[in-house]
């Protein structure tokens, strides 16, 4: 008989890991999928090209619902997980329906950060996380309201461009003194600026929030220092903490994220947790492909007990508001480390390798991104590179002879 196995959570990383448990342990697990969102699994990367209008609802879905029916899990979406009894082995959902398991699978994502304001409870301030959120800002859009965006990384920058390009007016505020202060240096960030401006979109840098105004309605927003910036509505995109809550209830070990060990196992036997509500050696990922690395490794382990996470070289390869970015590795450089820069501000293009010991350790790139998974593999192999130093700026094709090129392919899940 089928072990029942239950992962709460029905995001990227619970779908991951169904579709690698259904290469190494098909058959062996009753598997049974419990999300909240009134929606199969789908591409939450992807959720801005959908606001912009690039991309259909319907077109981001990870796996059609005859894939999970063919591979026997029972999905339950729109259906929200109240409590876990650890000791008797089951799940409680709102409707006081009770699923019982062997192994648990927590996969509950994170909750976007409402800022502490005053005004913050004022009709017109929402945030950017989910395809719900989605909905409400593509009314938004196109109402043609006057949008401000607080916060510039990855979240606040992709929810400007896609609220532009179908129709609002935006203004990006941003505490800090560049966008992406995390995955970008000084130079890159001021790049990415300048191209996101080009497309309509105003980004004040060193922009503290200090209130929002109104009666009843967004009307304005207030910095620190004075000015005044008028608003319909207000869209929080100041980051992202993991949901934790069920795992805390039900007594397990938390501290940012619920703490796993190598095998993804939580304090609790046989409950396991992965993706941006887990916590590794200290570090929670809000990537995905931390998750779906965990997620193989998690497969591997339920499968046959002996594969082990032992964390993750971050990597960020995205587009932007339509702009191409990649980061990897120590890419500020510490001391004893050297950079090679290339900054092409009129041609929209930046990258910066920085070199150790003879070894690339970390790069940015801005515009130009073809040879990122390279760089990234460059990185995480810790090759040495004498012999290609001279010529690794201008990409692989040209580093590699073409019988070196043709042995190394890399890629990534």
């Amino acid at each position: 008989m089928s072990e029942p196995l239950v992962i709460v959570g029905n995001g990227m990383a619970a779908a991951r890991l169904v579709d690698e448990l259904a290469k190494t342990a098909l058959g062996r697990y009753a598997i049974a999928v419990i999300g909240a969102e009134p929606r199969l699994a789908y591409n939450r990367v992807l959720l801005s090209s959908v606001l912009a209008g690039e991309t259909a609802s319907h077109e981001i879905e990870l796996k059609p619902a005859d894939w999970w029916r063919h591979h026997g899990v029972t999905v339950k979406y729109n259906c929200r997980a109240a409590e876990i009894d650890v000791g008797r082995r089951e799940l409680r959902i709102e409707n006081d329906e009770s699923i019982e398991f062997s192994k648990l699978v927590l996969a509950t994502g994170s909750t976007p950060l409402r800022l502490k304001l005053p005004g913050a409870d004022l009709l017109g301030v929402h945030t950017f996380r989910d395809s719900r959120d989605v909905d409400l800002l593509l009314t938004l859009a196109a109402q043609r309201k006057r949008v401000v965006v607080v916060g510039g990384g990855l979240l606040g920058l992709e929810a400007a461009y896609g609220l532009a390009k179908a129709g609002a007016r935006v203004d990006l505020i941003h505490l800090m003194d560049r966008l992406m202060e995390r995955q970008l240096d000084a130079p890159a960030a001021a790049l990415l600026k300048s191209l996101v401006e080009r497309k309509g979109i105003r980004i004040l840098l060193n922009a503290n929030t200090a209130r929002i105004h109104g009666e009843t309605h967004v009307e304005a927003v207030e910095l620190v220092d004075g000015r005044r910036i008028e608003a319909e509505a207000v869209i929080f995109a100041a980051g992202i903490r993991p949901n934790v809550t069920l795992a805390m209830e039900a007594g397990l070990s938390v501290n940012r994220g619920v703490v796993v060990d190598d095998h993804l196992q939580t304090s609790a036997p046989g409950v396991f947790a992965l993706g941006e509500c887990a916590e590794h050696r200290g570090i929670c990922y809000g990537l995905v492909e931390p998750a779906y690395e965990q997620a193989r490794v998690l497969a591997r382990h339920l499968a046959c007990g002996n594969a082990a996470y032992h964390g993750s070289v971050v990597a960020t390869n995205l587009k932007v508001s339509g702009v191409s970015v990649f980061s990897s590795g120590d890419f500020f450089g510490v001391d004893g480390t050297e950079s090679i820069v290339l900054n092409d501000a009129s041609g929209g293009t930046y990258k910066k390798l920085v070199i150790s010991d003879g070894r690339l350790t970390g790069a940015v790139l801005v515009g130009d991104v073809a040879d990122a998974l390279w760089y990234l593999e460059l990185i995480r192999s810790r090759a040495p590179i004498a012999t290609i130093r001279d010529r690794m700026m201008f990409g692989r094709a040209l580093a590699l002879p073409s019988r070196r090129r043709d042995a190394m392919t890399f890629s990534l899940p």
